[in-house]
């Protein structure tokens, strides 16, 4: 197990920006299994390498550039390389995305990302200060850099998501299996149960599904889990309570599902909530020590295309990235 003492992560929120998710760690023998998410994924790596399962193929995101995955996209995560990888990442909710899309890009339909790894050092160091900014309080930093970032993303790598059309005559049956296991999270049927209820065999059920969800019914039903423990966790509920209520057998059960998908224990995860709920009655000051050092801060990369890293001055005093499509006084 060496190396494994080096792995450390924080996951959690600022209650300036809700919804959005934030993340720094490092792994280096850390494995994820086969999950989605419900936001989007903008992974920006410092060092090392990720290599992640996606859309068929393995995807290798080293140091300056991000790993960014759609919403419910079935993806895996390891280490490419001994030393691992740390990175920071920031998981934005679609409906964000959308309103970032609608107001500073011409996409059209379900705004998405186009290709899963992109070499961008810039938008790395934008996705870093936004976490920075998140850590130091600083809510206008964090919000404004947040949605610098994103346009950034969208404009050099967006798109609209495809329609989901049904690739087989099994489809169907794959989205009735779903919504059977959906009512019957805590005791769900056996496949050769289910398959037969549904008029089908266990394998055709099983080929159908992973067509349809990018996972077995099992390995799906896990990540629904999952997820729901996370709004339990949310919400106040305890780890045990959180595991038997979603279907686990234990708390311990749960703890080794949540952290191979999440990244924390269901436990670190639910004090960071905690902490998010308690600041929320509190008023948030900037730090003037974090000002300052921004302000101080000297940028080793910038891009050809962004030759001024943003500042947290006045804009038009400091200017702003080129792809930012409107003046912040306009």
């Amino acid at each position: 197990m060496a190396g494994a003492g080096k792995e450390r992560a924080r996951h959690w929120q600022f209650a300036e920006l809700p919804g959005v998710d934030l993340l720094r760690a490092r792994y280096v023998q850390k494995t994820f299994v086969r999950h989605t998410h419900e936001n989007f994924v903008i992974a920006a790596i410092a060092d090392g390498v990720e290599v992640f399962h996606h859309g068929g193929a393995d995807q290798y995101a080293g140091a300056g550039s991000l790993a960014l995955v759609n919403p419910d996209t079935p993806h895996t995560g390891r280490a490419g390389v001994p030393e691992g990888w740390r990175y920071g990442a920031v998981y934005p909710s679609p409906e964000l995305v959308a309103e970032i899309a609608a107001e500073t890009t011409a996409l059209r339909g379900t705004p998405g990302f186009v290709s899963p790894v992109i070499d961008d050092p810039y938008a790395v160091m934008l996705v870093h200060q936004v976490l920075r900014a998140a850590e130091e309080g600083n809510a206008l930093a964090a919000d404004t850099l947040l949605r610098v970032a994103v346009t950034r993303l969208l404009r050099v790598n967006g798109g609209p998501l495809p329609e989901r059309v049904p690739r087989t005559a099994g489809a169907g049956v794959a989205a009735r299996a779903r919504a059977v296991l959906e009512e019957r999270i805590v005791e769900p049927p056996t496949l050769e149960r289910l398959a037969g209820d549904l008029g089908t065999s266990p394998f055709a059920l099983l080929r159908a599904f992973r067509d349809a969800y990018g996972m077995p019914p099992h390995a799906w039903l896990t990540d629904v889990r999952v997820r729901r423990a996370r709004r339990l966790l949310d919400s106040g509920v305890a780890p045990a309570e959180a595991a038997v209520t979603v279907g686990f057998t234990d708390q311990p059960h749960l703890n080794r599902h949540f952290t191979r998908i999440v990244g924390v224990p269901p436990g670190a995860y639910q004090r960071e909530r905690k902490n998010v709920q308690e600041s929320r009655r509190e008023i948030l000051v900037p730090s003037g020590a974090w000002q300052n050092m921004q302000l101080s801060q000297t940028y080793a990369v910038k891009t050809a295309e962004n030759p001024t890293p943003p500042s947290y001055g006045t804009p038009s005093e400091s200017g702003w990235p080129s792809d930012c499509p409107v003046s912040p006084s306009g």
